[in-house]
Parts: structure tokens; sequence; C-alpha cells
């Protein structure tokens, strides 16, 4: 994917081309307007699934439409859970959760063109600003899915700044989440370490870069070296930030980084890892003799391995 002004690394579900509108949240009355205006579109989930449209055998695209079109009762926002995404050349944009209807709400007209399909199998089909508004979406829903009671009274929570905030009826305030995750390509002079872990399909062939969570009170670098050691058994040292990625499955950021070895000698956790193995870049270059699948493009995992074969 190609760099924009702000890096010269976009990964997958980044790069979004719409304004969040971020400065009007607060502004109730700029807000409202947006939220009433004549031409916005929704941008709609069923119960985890995306409303596409199909526009060729290897090409999908988000369905932007209305409320009308969906059959949407005039009161549907306070029936819905629902966020304000932001604003593209054509006005507003909202996400909305369709998941209380028993079937998807799919226009007769539309025949086979439109359907709710998984994001992450069809995912490589959409356009690149396209998977980033799906990922928005879909991390602001499951947030709102999963924040319907205050955490500290009990109470029901009611959107406010366009669904950007949550407040129950005590006050208390609520605001969207995202799950940091450090992912990282540990190498060795000429080798890399790459692994399946224990929540990959038990028919896969991929082995990917180390990852898991940032813990509280720990630097990215430091969960590096900790996830490192505690999956595989290798210190690491000279761990360097490559990029970060959105990560939709359901809320998280990755952080790449790249990060030496100290030795090659592997302690594996058999609770987390499957396989674990130091590989050349003339094995990853051919991966498939080898009996190994890499990263797809979608992952961030693609972009570091690829980087570390750019440089020999």
């Amino acid at each position: 994917m190609a760099g924009d002004r702000l890096s010269p690394i976009v990964n997958f579900f980044a790069g979004s081309r719409i304004d969040r509108a971020a400065n009007s949240r607060a502004d109730d009355a700029a807000m409202q307007a947006h939220l009433d205006h004549p031409n916005r579109r929704l941008v709609a989930v069923w119960r985890g699934r995306h409303l596409m449209a199909r526009l060729g055998p290897d090409r999908m695209s988000v369905v932007m439409t209305t409320p009308d079109a969906l059959g949407l009762d005039p009161d549907w926002m306070d029936r819905l859970p629902w966020t304000f995404l932001g604003l593209d050349e054509a006005g507003p944009l909202l996400a909305v959760d369709l998941g209380a209807l028993d079937d998807p709400p799919i226009p007769a007209a539309t025949g086979d063109a439109w359907s709710f399909e998984e994001l992450r199998p069809l995912a490589p089909l959409l356009p690149e600003g396209e998977a980033a508004l799906l990922a928005q979406a879909r991390g602001m829903l499951h947030w709102r899915a999963t924040h319907r009671f205050c955490g500290v009274c009990g109470r029901p929570n009611l959107p406010e700044q366009g669904g950007h905030r949550l407040v129950c009826a005590e006050g208390h305030q609520h605001f969207p989440r995202t799950d940091p995750v450090v992912i990282m390509l540990v190498t060795h002079g000429e080798h890399a370490l790459l692994a399946r872990g224990v929540r990959f399909p038990p028919n896969s062939r991929v082995l990917s870069a180390l990852a898991g969570f940032l813990e509280p009170g720990e630097s990215a670098e430091e969960a590096v070296a900790r996830e490192v050691f505690e999956e595989v058994g290798v210190r690491v040292r000279d761990v360097r930030y490559h990029s970060s990625q959105p990560w939709p499955f359901p809320g998280s950021l990755m952080l790449g980084f790249h990060a030496e070895a100290l030795d090659r000698a592997l302690t594996i956790d058999p609770h987390e890892i499957v396989e674990a193995r130091w590989v050349t870049r003339a094995e990853v270059r051919d991966h498939a003799a080898q009996g190994f699948d890499v990263p797809g493009p979608t992952a961030i995992a693609s972009q570091l391995v690829q980087s570390w074969l750019d440089e020999g």
C-alpha cells in the first residue's frame, strides 16, 4: 500500500479518507445538523456482517445507503446502536448495528448485488479507504455493544457526542477504547523467527510474527521483550518501531516492531505456540516449497516480513 503525507507506510485497515469531524462532536448544534442532514448515509452491520455490494468477481464495495432504503422506522436512532463516523464529499456517514432485526434488511431491488458479508475473507477485495471505514465502524459498534451499561453503577448508557461518548443517569462518562497489541519480527543474523499460535486454524500453514497484548504500566518496547520471552524463551534487544495498524477483530491497534534476538535457542510455550522456527530470506521467498505460508497482505505481519526481506 502506498504511503501518504503522514507516513511512508500505511497498513491495510488504515488510510481512511473521511473527515472524522471530531471538533463537531461536542457542538450539539453542529452534531445535530450532521445527524439530520438530508444526505446522511448509513454503513450497516448485521450480526458482525457488513453490507457490501459486489462489483465483480474480485471487487467489493461498502454500501453507503439511506435509512429509508433499509426500511428503517423514523425512530431507528432511539432503538438501534449507532455512531457518527464523519464526513465525506457526499455528506455525513453513520454506522448502525442492525443485529436486533430478525433478518438482514436488503432491498429486493438490489437482487444479489447487495449482501451482508464477513469482513475478514473479503477485506482484500475492498478499496483501501473503504477497508479503513469498516474498521472504524466495526470498532465503534463493538464498543457500543460491550458498554450498554455503566461499569461503575450498572445503569444503562446513552450516547452523546455523536455516539463517541456514553453517559449513564449518574453522569459517569465512557469513551471508545482500543486494545493495544505489539507484533514483532525477531531476527538473529540472517534468520527471522516465525511462529504459528494455538489460535490459528488447525489446518493452517501460516507462520507469522509473534504478538501479544500490552499490560498496564508497560511500554510497548517492554511488552515486545516480555511477550517474546514468554512465548519462545528468547531474549531480545534493539527493539525498533516499524508502523501501526487498526485491527478490527474486534478492536485492536497493532504496533509493529523489529527486534534482535540474543541467540536462537527456543523454549516454546505450548499453551501459546504450536510451532516456531528460524527461517532465512531464501526460505521465506520459497515458503511454499518449505511447507509453510506467510501472512496475507491485509496483516501488518506481512509488512514486517517484507521490510526484512527488502534489507537483504
